[in-house]
């Protein structure tokens, strides 16, 4: 235990400085798209492309004036014609479990996600693979390209996200950072039904969980053990989020990277184990996510669905769980 301590430990301080080396650089960039956005039109208002009043039927705005995107709420023209002015990059990093990843799933995710995620804009896909046999043939349309990673192994072999996480903070300061304005990251046991566009930009994106958003929040699956990093007591917390998309800034994705890597190692401290999905939760519980995702951006198709669900963006496959 001691061992393994000492090498968590010196992950998190690696972690550290290269974010602290870089975050420099990331500034700069920041500071770039921002100037390229003073030189263009001025960004829209929330209320020039979004209007919760078309769905009195689900909640449209958090009490922290956040907007939840549902079908019928967004007006997607009047933002492509600022994103597109921008000649923006979005990049989606794809989560491959063990035990639960197969090439056809990954194909599947893949060839979905080429015909309708963010369609027209600049678009590379990272694949993160413990080894590149294993990798399908992709073919992609134009503006769209993949680059793959291999995913070195960390300190707790067992926890598959800790070493996802660990090799896409890596790769996201040594190459992602340089190549996108926007990252998701998403797993890859969904298949995109329809357009996943520029509606969900933002800072700090969360996907509402499809089998809690309907249930009533003493039933959430927080972490309630109180020595854990990822503990929310009853009677708080907002919403709880499905950990199969996360998206935003490039700065943001690398600050839950690094508060989810310092709770793992503080959970090991006090010899607990949480899922990657609590401290998410816990993570968009404390820093609230500036855009939420409706369940009808990753419903699970096995449900009976709801009157409230008007078009499925992307279908979890429970078949894969």
């Amino acid at each position: 235990m001691n061992a393994k301590r000492k090498l968590l430990l010196l992950i998190a301080l690696a972690l550290s400085l290269l974010l602290i080396m870089h975050r420099s650089q990331i500034k700069k960039n920041l500071e770039k798209i921002d100037y390229c956005r003073d030189q263009e039109k001025e960004e829209p208002q929330l209320s020039d492309w979004f209007n919760p009043k078309k769905r009195p039927d689900v909640i449209t705005t958090t009490n922290w004036l956040a907007p939840v995107i549902w079908e019928g709420t967004y007006n997607r023209p009047v933002l492509e014609k600022y994103y597109k002015r921008l000649n923006i990059t979005i990049g989606l990093a794809i989560i491959c479990v063990p035990g639960k990843f197969s090439n056809q799933s990954l194909t599947e995710f893949i060839q979905s996600a080429n015909k309708h995620f963010m369609f027209g804009y600049n678009v590379i896909f990272y694949i993160l693979l413990d080894g590149f046999s294993t990798m399908p043939s992709i073919v992609l349309g134009p503006l769209r390209t993949f680059k793959l990673f291999l995913l070195v192994k960390s300190g707790i072999e067992k926890d598959f996200y800790f070493t996802y996480m660990t090799n896409l903070f890596n790769y996201i300061i040594s190459h992602i950072q340089y190549e996108v304005n926007f990252l998701f990251v998403m797993n890859a046991d969904q298949i995109f039904k329809d357009d996943f566009g520029v509606e969900t930009l933002g800072k700090s994106v969360a996907q509402l969980s499809a089998w809690w958003y309907f249930k009533d929040g003493d039933t959430f699956p927080y972490e309630r053990r109180s020595k854990s990093a990822a503990f929310i007591p009853f009677e708080e917390g907002d919403f709880y989020y499905h950990s199969a998309i996360f998206g935003g800034t490039v700065e943001e994705v690398l600050n839950l990277i690094e508060e989810y890597q310092k709770g793992v190692i503080q959970d090991i401290e006090n010899q607990l184990s949480s899922i990657y999905e609590h401290h998410l939760n816990k993570y968009l519980f404390i820093k609230k996510p500036t855009k939420l995702l409706s369940p009808e951006y990753n419903w699970d198709p096995s449900f009976r669905t709801p009157p409230q669900i008007k078009c499925v963006k992307i279908a979890w496959q429970s078949k894969n769980i």
